[in-house]
Parts: structure tokens; sequence; C-alpha cells
């Protein structure tokens, strides 16, 4: 199991040792730098062999906003996991989405930086501001409530 300590820089191999989510729906790569308690930046590198392409959309391949939106919840389960290592191991569970907007499509070949930074801690509950980048231009963000169960 991957140490607390450790959580400031994680490639995949940690990241699957901290989160649940296995191919086809791991939506980060890597975890770029982190500041505990406050922000987290993480990326995803957009593949063409990701199956949600054949079906959205066959001949026009779009990566589906609700997966881009997943990708930001998995990235920001890893910094609650530094606020609260006893959560380590547990599965976060989207408790709402608010704010939501999605500014530009992505497409295979991109690679999404996420970045994500702590608004609140209510007991279980975390919130955080969510954005997600391409080439530095803004392409979604939202504001995302968690819970740990």
């Amino acid at each position: 199991m991957t140490e607390v300590n450790d959580l400031e820089h994680l490639d995949i191999k940690a990241i699957l040792n901290l989160i649940p989510h296995r191919y086809p729906f791991i939506m980060v790569d890597r975890i770029l730098a982190m500041e505990p308690r406050k922000t987290i930046t993480g990326l995803k590198n957009v593949s063409m062999g990701e199956p949600y392409f054949q079906g959205h959309f066959p001949g026009q391949p779009v990566m589906p906003g609700v997966l881009i939106l997943e990708g930001l919840a998995q990235t920001g389960c890893l910094l609650a996991f530094w606020d609260t290592p006893e959560d380590i191991g547990k599965i976060g569970f989207f408790a709402g989405i608010d704010r939501a907007r999605f500014r530009k499509p992505v497409f295979p070949g991109d690679q999404l930086i996420y970045k994500l930074s702590m608004l609140k801690v209510r007991r279980a509950v975390r919130v955080m501001d969510a954005k997600a980048y391409v080439d530095g231009a803004l392409v979604a963000e939202a504001e995302l409530m968690a819970s740990f169960a």
C-alpha cells in the first residue's frame, strides 16, 4: 500500500494502489504535483485506444464530458487521501457536481491536465474546485463534492 508521505508525485502503479478504478475506467495516469490539503495537479493521456471512442462518436472521436469529470474526481480523491490517510482504501463517491461547464472538446492525442483546489472539508465530505486543461486552454470546470465509504 502506498504511504501518505509518498503522495506528492504518483505514477500509475501508485495510483492503482490507492483508488479502486481499473481499465477501462481509470481516468488519471500520473500526479504531477500536490500541495497537501490545498491543491493537486494530475494528467491523463487521451489515447485513440480508449474504448469509449468506438461509439463517441464514430468518425469524430470526442472524449465524453462525464469522463473528464470522472478524471477530475479520481484526482481529487488522491488529494483527499493526503488530508485523511485513514480514508485510503475507501471508495470516493460523488456527493454532488455544481457549475459543471464544458468549454472545448477533448480529442485523442490530447493530454488533459487536471487541477483541483480544496474548498471545504465537512466531516466525510470534501468540496473541490476542479478544472481540466489541454495545452493551457480550459476545457472543463466544476465544483465537485465527494464522500468516502
